[in-house]
């Protein structure tokens, strides 16, 4: 006899889970709970579903690294008994959120799905149905007992991708995210289309995970623009509290030329900050030397993002800060594709 694979289910916060009150007309959490009774075709699923909620579900704007631990810590009480995580958060920062998480785990070997909607559960023309739904039956989808996904996704409208390669691109249509540097995993339709290629950047072992919960959050993001001052960037760079930058440059890494805005960069990596230069390109990614705009930055230090994301970028300092690494493992590291995060 087959046994059903276990989902859990965790909310946070976030659209997906709010229903309107009639009779004030104001949109309230639902008590997930009763999350069979509302969906009830959550029972076709070949599956057993269990669900909690934080405490006090937060809007997706005011997430932290507190709110990550929390994620985390929860995920590893109930990972020896589950079989899969569908985590429902709202989709303003769910990159930021689900990068994040993505790093926070070590030898995952079971499947974390973020979902959320753009629209309530209980809305007429909700989206929420489709995506948890969904969300979940990937989650619960095993050959020979070993499950399909084995990493940290995000599942939207009809398609789910590797979480660390993600970016949120519309605020008002249910086609909400986008993976431009890394295919589909998963893509819904009559059935679900498992893109097996892609999947999966470890195979499968019995090693148990490492929950790693320490995070540092001393990282600034500089987005470059014409006409920015030296001022301006020595305001955020030069922070004593700042440890290391994103610097969001032009097209495939490149910045002013400058030599007040080459010096001030190459002050900054001699006091000892890291500065990585991710593109502002949602697709494509940082090739330093291609242009001479860009040539300059990678002679004085400054590390190239690939084709990361700000999202994974930002999420792969916060894990690598901790770590105490020398200057050259730093950016080996970095460099290193840890979580499936870069090509």
């Amino acid at each position: 006899m087959t046994t059903k694979p276990k989902i859990f289910i965790l909310y946070t916060g976030g659209t997906i889970g709010m229903v309107k009150d009639y009779n004030s007309n104001v949109l309230v959490p639902f008590d997930f709970d009763q999350i069979q009774e509302r969906i009830p075709e959550l029972k076709q699923l070949n599956c057993i579903i269990a669900s909690e909620s934080f405490e006090t579900p937060i809007d997706s704007s005011n997430m932290n690294v507190d709110y990550f631990r929390e994620m985390v810590q929860i995920i590893e009480d109930h990972y020896e008994v589950f079989d899969g995580f569908v985590i429902l958060t709202g989709s303003d920062t769910m990159s930021y959120t689900s990068s994040v998480v993505s790093f926070m785990i070590e030898n995952l070997q079971k499947p974390i799905i973020f979902t959320g909607s753009q629209l309530p559960i209980g809305d007429l023309r909700t989206d929420a149905k489709e995506n948890l739904i969904t969300a979940i039956q990937i989650a619960s989808s095993q050959r020979n007992g070993i499950p399909m996904i084995r990493e940290v996704g995000l599942y939207f409208e009809y398609k789910l991708y590797r979480a660390n390669r993600t970016t949120k691109i519309n605020a008002n249509n249910f086609e909400a995210f986008d993976s431009m540097n890394y295919p589909i995993l998963v893509e819904s339709g009559v059935q679900l289309d498992f893109n097996s290629k892609f999947i999966n950047i470890h195979s499968y072992n019995s090693d148990p995970p490492i929950f790693r919960k320490d995070l540092n959050t001393n990282i600034a993001i500089l987005k470059l623009f014409p006409g920015i001052t030296e001022s301006t960037i020595r305001a955020i760079i030069m922070n004593e509290h700042v440890e290391a930058v994103v610097l969001e440059s032009f097209g495939s890494g490149n910045a002013p030329t400058s030599e007040w805005f080459i010096n001030v960069i190459k002050e900054s990596i001699l006091n000892g900050k890291i500065i990585v230069n991710v593109s502002q390109c949602i697709g494509g990614g940082v090739v330093q030397g291609k242009y001479d705009t860009s040539i300059r930055l990678k002679r004085i230090g400054v590390l190239s993002a690939g084709d990361m994301t700000t999202e994974a970028a930002v999420a792969k300092l916060m894990y690598l800060l901790t770590k105490n690494l020398s200057k050259k493992d730093f950016k080996k590291y970095f460099k290193k594709s840890l979580r499936g995060e870069i090509s």
